[in-house]
């Protein structure tokens, strides 16, 4: 994982950023209840209700330029080509892109409050899925039709997430394989190119493997939220804060709670720096 070194929290101007962000976001509120949740007023509230809350409409700066219900620019109208083999840790260029990619799954909650935040709010994501994992099935209806749109893209994570650099070239093939027949069984959707190794750990023999199966692009982070493990709320708000700036791929998790608490934070923070959130398919084209 990345260093995350600490920060000094400014929770005065954490709550006026809030405020500032939930006035902005009225002013297209989406219609019906959200499922994620954002804390407001010491209560949680759904992503869609602290919207309502927030009283009299704002005008939110470009909003008549094809923004989205929570401000948010779209993805860039051009792809480039992925470079070929090797380790993708960042975003070519110099830019105003965003990746956040969500790993493994294990939350059944924090799967369908992600992709609820994300139909809400417009905000591309990319999930790396461990098919193991119930919240795959039991989210499908949610999920799909945000697959099927290109605003949520799935990668390869294995299937049941071993370290693959202390298992048998067999059982690397088997972990990907059977993922990559689960997402096209479930979702129709091709994942290859882009694999997320477990923990990180790559080494050629498993680089290999993948890409005689066709995953060629080992899709790793320069940035994490750093909530593998149950961390604070306020912990999760300052990597993002630290990590959310132009051309860097984030690593957060969908198993813990947390997270689903700040989404508004998340946002704003988004906003507030003019990125564009993007899935990797929005970058790349897709090698034939």
């Amino acid at each position: 994982m990345p260093m995350t070194p600490r920060y000094q929290n400014n929770r005065a101007g954490s709550e006026l950023n809030r405020r500032r962000f939930l006035a902005a976001l009225s002013v297209a509120t989406v219609a019906g209840v959200g499922l994620a949740r954002c804390t407001v007023g010491g209560q949680p509230r759904t992503f869609a209700e602290a919207a309502a809350a927030a009283g009299p409409p704002a005008q939110a700066a470009g909003s008549e330029s094809g923004l989205s219900a929570a401000g948010l620019l779209p993805p860039p109208a051009a792809r480039v080509v992925l470079p070929g083999g090797g380790v993708l840790s960042s975003l070519p260029g110099h830019g105003d892109l965003l990746a956040l990619t969500l790993d493994d799954g294990v939350s059944s909650d924090v799967v369908r409050l992600y992709t609820q935040f994300a139909k809400d709010s417009g905000v591309r994501l990319t999930y790396f899925v461990n098919g193991r994992y119930y919240s795959w099935t039991e989210n499908l209806d949610l999920l799909r039709p945000l697959v099927e749109s290109g605003q949520i893209q799935l990668g390869n994570h294995t299937w049941s997430h071993p370290d693959l650099t202390t298992v048998p070239k067999s059982r690397v093939a088997d972990e990907l394989r059977r993922n990559h027949q689960f997402l096209m069984n479930t979702y129709g959707i091709d994942a290859r190119p882009y694999f997320r190794p477990p923990y990180g750990k790559h080494d050629p023999g498993v680089d290999s493997v993948a890409a005689d199966l066709g995953y060629t692009a080992d899709t790793l982070w320069s940035g994490s939220l750093t909530d593998e493990n149950v961390v604070s709320e306020d912990q999760i708000v300052k990597m993002a804060d630290k990590y959310f700036t132009p051309q860097t791929i984030v690593i957060g998790h969908l198993n813990h709670l947390p997270v689903t608490h700040v989404y508004a934070q998340l946002v704003d923070i988004i906003r507030s720096r003019a990125l564009r959130t993007v899935t990797l398919n929005d970058v790349f084209l897709k090698p034939h």
